[in-house]
């Protein structure tokens, strides 16, 4: 039976990988590390000197709410940059924790040959801030939508940005072509199980969400989701749930 992580991954929007050239850069001045299921490769607030390419393997990254829940805000695969946000910073520290689902390798960087090699190519360089800038719109998105609006908000953003990444035209809005538990919905929005039935027990009562037998959600009113929090209407490369 697949996992959760690798189900996600089969979502409709993902980024564009890195070129050849960052990539063969990259690999150049990295060494290749073992990551092993359930530990972390490195922790929110922890001193940022490398950051990382994954090989093989599933990643979780997270962020601790101020209500001392765990936000997960990306689930990352293979080819996928993390610790990037620490680059060309003074005194870098992590900004999330980013922990191993699935084990796997991953290439280690180090961020201050990464800098000079980076300021040596100033077309790798663009290509490497644009890429760090669309996941730090990511992030504050998430993160906005969190502060804003409360728990009602990261419910809410993460049912959108779950219609963007499996949602299929339906009769009476988007299914939601994924069934979660409420539980782990609640893992997306720094939230507890029961606050999560609260939310969507009200969702449904004004028939703005539906559960189907098989768990997944329809979501008859994106419209009213959005409309809740204020949606500003990002690129779908932006408001997707990876």
């Amino acid at each position: 039976m697949q996992s959760q992580a690798e189900i996600l991954l089969k979502g409709k929007h993902r980024d564009e990988p890195i070129s050849p050239q960052l990539r063969e850069l990259l690999e150049s001045i990295g060494t290749i590390r073992k990551i092993e299921k359930d530990g972390y490769i490195f922790h929110e607030g922890e001193e940022a000197h490398d950051i990382y390419i994954i090989q093989s393997g599933i990643v979780q990254m997270s962020k601790l709410a101020a209500n001392g829940k765990e936000l997960i805000l990306r689930i990352c695969k293979k080819n996928d940059l993390i610790g990037e946000l620490t680059l060309f910073s003074d005194n870098p520290a992590f900004l999330l924790s980013a922990k191993i689902l699935e084990p796997g390798e991953v290439i280690v960087i180090n961020k201050d040959k990464l800098e000079r090699a980076l300021l040596e190519n100033s077309m790798l360089t663009f290509e490497f801030m644009k890429w760090t800038s669309n996941h730090m719109r990511k992030f504050q998105s998430k993160i906005r939508d969190l502060l804003l609006n409360g728990k009602k908000g990261a419910l809410y953003s993460t049912l959108i940005r779950l219609v963007n990444s499996y949602g299929i035209e339906h009769k009476d809005g988007w299914l939601i072509n994924i069934s979660f538990t409420n539980q782990e919905l609640a893992n997306f929005c720094a939230a507890t199980r029961e606050s999560v039935n609260r939310m969507l027990a009200e969702l449904r009562k004004k028939d703005k969400i539906a559960v189907m037998k098989n768990g997944e959600i329809l979501v008859k009113d994106l419209d009213y989701l959005k409309d809740e929090i204020g949606c500003e209407g990002c690129p779908i490369e932006i408001c997707n749930i990876n």
